[in-house]
């Protein structure tokens, strides 16, 4: 099946420490409606048969010779997808997620927080269609609606949007693209939007072999591996360790779906492969504008079950700052999708491996076909209805070079006005990006028409750029911004650094994970547990000498964090006891990337002043800044540094 579910309690709904999809204990989602278009692209067995489209009391058929796709009828739930000789790829057994379904995780907001949000019990419901109308039908295509109109007289039962959920199957295709339109109207009260997702439950029997990427493949545990009788729960629930599985191979692993997570830049195609018969099902994502919080967003992609998902909305590693909310009367619209799921096969079971390679190879075919000219929707603004943005961009650091340096392999984006760096915590509107050359340039293409502003993010520099002057796109504008220049913080001269800053915590130290979890559980900090659920802070100690010194000058500390999780970082400076420190953050962040195996979740800068009076001049002299994570009532409490820098004042040599 496809459908979307809805999460919601009396207050709103969150799904950040949800178990896995199949178990029982994932509660309390309201229905909502989905979009799904499906359409097939080439297999090693072609099909030139029209598509025909079979509609009845119950259910819909739609069948083009090559796979047949059944639909429940005015649901929109997907019942079947019968190819490559298997009779349903999906998995109808499990009597809470059967099947695919897109799944909007919301709830009404009622003066309610991100933590209320997380202590509400919840239950799940399939969101099916009311309304069931034909919107293509010819030997090439077949594009149908369901749609769900929100009722006021179930206010707190039912998500408040309207919702249209369309299915598209084209001739002598293999696989189907997936998308939904939601609409908040005046009429409506006060929302929110937790996690949009479209999800497949395939058949337990055939699919065990899971592919992320080139490096990232295996064959899976099976689901009932994570039963209660089987596993041990870690120090969240979807953390397992397999203690008797069914296949003993996979005894003393860690099972956890946050395992694969990917950065939406990265996430393009991902699922799994029977090898009896041989067939693959893969979930495409041919484009990033539709999902929220940049390219550096990370989220989920397929897990055991087996599932595979393409998610548009979640707080995965960001926290409620990427939960959408909508107040009362408020008007939106947006389009999630399409997406691509594409099916493929091999005669031989022993080349079921290269299946991955094709699809990869139908990934680049549906990058390069984007936007898409198939949908019938009008609020799918073809590729002569979009604009397209050039331009070049500089970086000038006099401390560097004397001349602007071309930002190498920089992001550049277009998302909703705001501030400087506002859209990784933007989740309303479309975002588009892209990356420069060796010389800066860029080019953004296939862009909606709407009001922009330009932002980057340099690799091998702080902070976040901005162009200043907004940018207003209209259908079929051709837009030229020249040349751009970006100034990332700087006082005066590099005395030490530490890290790449890259926006990610990679270069840091990662201690390695207890042997008993052959999973690599990722922990950011060193061993911090000083008895059962006791923790303690810690401090890093920064050391070094100032040969000479600017005796009335400011240093500044350049603090770039990767990510944190209700934490507060202090700074002191040659005091380790200092009170009150020389800077703190207050308490910041809720992206839980450390739970999730992230190396890296919302990105923060914070600039210090240190006056010379707290500095020690003199080769003899030692001087230490220590930075101290003073939260520790939880194991997955803590901050990921991106890069630290010292700075002399600017009148320093």
């Amino acid at each position: 099946m496809l459908f979307w579910l809805a999460q919601n309690e009396e207050h709103v709904v969150n799904i950040d420490h949800q178990v896995p999809m199949f178990k029982n204990s994932l509660q309390g989602f309201l229905k909502v409606l989905v979009v799904v278009i499906v359409v097939w692209l080439s297999t090693p067995a072609m099909s030139n048969t029209a598509v025909q489209l079979h509609v009845q009391d119950d259910q819909v058929v739609i069948d083009n010779g090559i796979f047949q796709l059944t639909l429940s009828n005015p649901g929109g739930i997907v019942t079947g997808i019968r190819y490559g000789g298997i009779d349903n790829l999906i998995e109808l057994r499990n009597k809470d997620l059967n099947g695919g379904y897109l799944r909007p995780c919301s709830g009404i907001l009622i003066g309610a927080n991100q933590e209320v949000k997380e202590q509400g019990e919840s239950s799940i419901r399939m969101i099916e269609g009311t309304s069931f109308t034909v919107i293509v039908e010819n030997e090439e295509q077949v594009e149908l609606s369901f749609t769900r109109i929100w009722v006021p007289s179930l206010q707190g039962k039912q998500a408040p949007l309207k919702i249209d959920k369309r299915f598209v199957v084209l001739r002598g295709c293999s696989g189907f693209y997936s998308y939904a339109i939601f609409e908040h109207l005046e009429d409506m009260p006060a929302f929110i939007i937790n996690t949009t997702r479209i999800a497949f439950m395939l058949n337990k029997d055939k699919f065990h072999y899971m592919a992320v990427a080139d490096n990232r493949q295996r064959f899976m545990p099976d689901p009932e591996d994570r039963l209660p009788n089987r596993s041990q729960v870690l120090a969240y629930p979807e953390a397992v360790l397999l203690v008797d599985p069914l296949e003993p191979e996979f005894q003393g692993e860690v099972d956890d779906k946050y395992q694969y997570s990917c950065e939406d830049k990265d996430n393009r195609v991902h699922g799994w492969i029977s090898f009896d018969p041989p067939v693959g099902f893969w979930q495409i994502t041919p484009s990033n504008e539709f999902r929220t919080g940049g390219p550096f967003k990370q989220d989920l992609t397929s897990h055991v079950n087996p599932t595979t998902l393409a998610i548009f909305v979640t707080p995965h590693y960001a926290g409620a700052d990427l939960v959408v909310k909508f107040e009362a009367g408020e008007i939106w619209k947006k389009v999630y999708g399409p997406v691509f799921i594409h099916l493929n096969s091999v005669p031989d079971k022993n080349e079921g491996l290269s299946l991955w390679d094709n699809a990869k190879e139908q990934m680049n075919i549906q990058v390069q076909s984007w936007p898409y000219n198939f949908p019938a929707s009008e609020d799918f603004p073809l590729s002569n209805q979009r604009g397209i943005l050039s331009g070049r961009l500089l970086v000038q650091d006099r401390y560097i070079s004397k001349q602007n340096m071309p930002a190498k392999g920089a992001f550049v984006g277009l998302a909703a006005p705001g501030d400087v760096g506002s859209w990784q915590r933007e989740c309303k509107g479309y975002q588009f990006w892209t990356r420069t050359d060796e010389a800066g340039y860029f080019t953004i293409k296939g862009i909606r028409a709407g009001d922009y502003n330009l932002y980057a993010s340099v690799p091998g520099f702080i902070g976040d750029y901005r162009y200043d002057v907004a940018i207003k796109v209209a259908a079929g504008s051709v837009i030229e911004t020249g040349d751009l220049v970006y100034g990332p913080p700087r006082d005066g001269p590099t005395l030490w650094e530490i890290g790449v800053p890259n926006r990610s915590a990679a270069e840091f130290y990662i201690p390695d994970p207890n042997p008993m979890y052959i999973n690599k559980l990722y922990v950011n900090h060193p061993d911090r547990k000083i008895g059962e659920k006791t923790y303690k802070g810690t401090t890093w100690q920064i050391k070094f000498k100032l040969g000479t010194m600017d005796q009335n000058g400011t240093y500044k500390l350049r603090l770039a964090l990767a990510s944190a999780q209700n934490s507060e970082l202090q700074v002191r400076v040659n005091d380790a006891e200092a009170n009150p420190p020389l800077f703190s953050t207050g308490e910041i962040g809720k992206d839980n990337a450390i739970a999730r195996h992230g190396i890296h979740g919302l990105y923060w800068l914070f600039n210090v002043e240190v006056p010379s009076a707290l500095l020690m001049q003199g080769d003899d002299k030692i001087n230490t800044i220590y930075l101290t994570q003073t939260r520790h009532t939880s194991p997955f409490q803590g901050i990921m540094y991106d890069y630290i820098r010292l700075e002399g004042p600017s009148a320093s040599t």
